[in-house]
């Protein structure tokens, strides 16, 4: 999982979703959603995971349907 986790922060940072996403010794992730934003922290690659999955929800949402 934790590579997974690795996997989807790049994706969040190349694709400009997320600023920084930098994984802690502790296994914990830290989250800036914005530059000079407020560091969130994440417990762990599973929290990754469901932040992921919230943002693709996210743009899922915003975007008109195309049928």
């Amino acid at each position: 999982m934790a590579t997974e986790a690795a996997a989807w922060a790049t994706v969040l940072v190349r694709r400009h979703l997320v600023h920084a996403m930098v994984p802690v010794p502790t296994g914990q992730w830290l989250v800036q959603h914005k530059p000079n934003g407020p560091v969130q922290l994440l417990e762990g690659p599973a929290a990754v995971l469901i932040l992921t999955a919230r943002i693709q929800r996210q743009l899922r949402m915003a975007r008109p349907d195309s049928r």
